[in-house]
C-alpha cells in the first residue's frame, strides 16, 4: 500500500523521499494529499534487550505484541504517588513556572493542561523516570539501551479539562521531530484516579500496525498551537482511518487507582474525552526512546521543535538497580 504525494515540493525540508532526500519516508504524512494507511514496517518488541531478557513475562511480551500496550494495576507505591502529587501541588503553584512554554494552559481557561520536561523541575520526577523499574521494562521492549525522550504531567481539571482528540504520537515526532521509526514508547501514570468520567485514556488495540497519515502542511512553530487541542489544522488522525481501525479492533479505556499505569506502542491511536466531573485527573507521561533510535532533520515541518518537546541528547539511562523514588 502507497500514499498518494505531491509530485514536487513539501511542507518542509522532507517530501516523499525523506529528509534525505534519497532514502524512502516508510511512513509519508502531512505532504500527502490523502491519507492511505500503510502498514507498519517494524518490529514491535525489538530483539536483543542488553543485560538479560527484563521484567516482562512472555506472554505480557505477547500481549503488547498484540495490542499495542500493556496495563499495570500499580506501577508506583502509595508513597511514590504521594511524592510525586506534593511535587504537581508545588509546580502548579509556581508563578514564574507559568510563564515559560514548558507550561500549557487550558485554551479556554487559565487551567493548566500540561507541563513538559519536569524531570528537569523536580527531583522526585527525575527519580521516577530514570528508575530501573521503567526504564528496564523499556530496555526489554526496545531492545537497546534508552533515553528519556520526553516527560510531562497532564493535567485534566475538574469541569473544564478538554479533550485530546485521536492521533498517534509517532506521527507527530516523525513529521516533527524526525524520529526515524515507532522505536520508542509511553508510560501513562495515574496520580490521581482516573474515572470513566474525567477524560481516561482510551487506545484502539492492534491500531499500533497501522500508520494512518494526516493530511495538512506543518505550520511554523506549529506546537504552539498543537498543544491546545483545539481545531488543528495538521496531526490528527484522519476521521476515516480511526473509523475503520475502531469498527475493526474496538475501543479500550483504561481506568485505575493512583499508582496504575498503562504502557503503550508510539503509534497507537490514542485520544481522551473532556473532563466535566467534579474530579480532576492528573497522569505522569514519560516518553522513552531506543538509543539506535535518534532524532533527525524533521519529515514534515519547517524545523525541529523545541528541546523541552522533544530532547535530542542520547544519553543513555543509567541502570540504577533501584525502584522509583528510593
Amino acid at each position: 500500500m502507497s500514499s498518494s504525494v505531491p509530485s514536487t515540493g513539501s511542507s518542509g525540508p522532507s517530501g516523499p523521499s525523506g529528509p534525505s532526500g534519497s532514502v524512502p519516508d516508510p511512513y509519508p504524512t502531512r505532504y500527502v494529499t490523502e491519507s492511505v494507511p500503510v502498514p507498519r514496517s517494524h518490529p514491535v518488541v525489538w530483539g536483543g534487550a542488553p543485560g538479560g531478557a527484563g521484567p516482562l513475562r512472555a506472554d505480557e511480551l505477547a500481549a503488547y505484541d498484540r495490542d499495542g500496550f500493556l496495563a499495570f494495576e500499580a506501577l508506583l507505591t502509595t508513597d511514590q504517588v504521594a511524592a510525586c502529587s506534593e511535587e504537581i501541588r508545588r509546580i502548579g503553584s509556581d508563578r514564574a513556572l507559568r510563564g515559560t512554554e514548558r507550561v500549557v494552559q487550558e485554551p479556554d481557561s487559565e487551567e493548566i493542561r500540561s507541563v513538559f520536561e519536569v524531570h528537569a523541575l523536580s527531583e522526585v520526577f527525575a527519580a521516577v523516570v530514570h528508575s530501573d523499574a521503567l526504564a528496564g521494562i523499556a530496555r526489554q521492549i526496545l531492545g537497546s539501551e534508552v533515553y528519556l525522550h520526553q516527560s510531562r504531567v497532564n493535567y485534566k481539571a475538574a469541569f473544564d479539562g478538554s479533550r485530546f482528540g485521536w492521533h498517534s504520537d509517532f506521527e507527530t515526532w516523525h513529521s516533527e521531530d524526525g524520529m526515524p521509526a515507532p522505536r520508542a514508547l509511553s508510560m501513562s501514570i495515574a496520580l490521581t484516579e482516573n474515572m470513566p468520567y474525567n477524560g481516561p485514556l482510551m487506545i484502539i488495540p492492534g491500531s499500533h500496525r497501522t500508520f494512518v497519515p494526516s493530511v495538512g502542511e506543518t505550520p511554523d512553530d506549529y506546537h504552539k498551537l498543537s498543544l491546545l487541542g483545539k481545531n488543528l489544522p495538521a496531526g490528527s488522525a484522519d476521521r476515516a482511518g480511526v473509523t475503520a481501525l475502531a469498527e475493526r479492533h474496538g475501543i479500550r479505556q483504561f481506568t485505575g487507582a493512583p499508582g496504575s499505569a498503562v504502557m503503550f506502542d508510539c503509534n497507537c491511536l490514542h485520544a481522551s474525552s473532556g473532563n466535566t466531573s467534579p474530579f480532576p485527573r492528573t497522569n505522569l507521561f514519560v516518553v522513552y526512546n531506543s538509543v539506535e533510535n535518534p532524532l533527525g532533520i524533521p519529515y514534515a515541518a519547517p524545523r525541529p521543535r523545541p528541546g523541552y518537546l522533544a530532547n535530542r541528547e542520547v544519553t543513555p539511562i543509567p541502570r540504577q538497580g533501584r525502584s522509583p523514588g528510593q
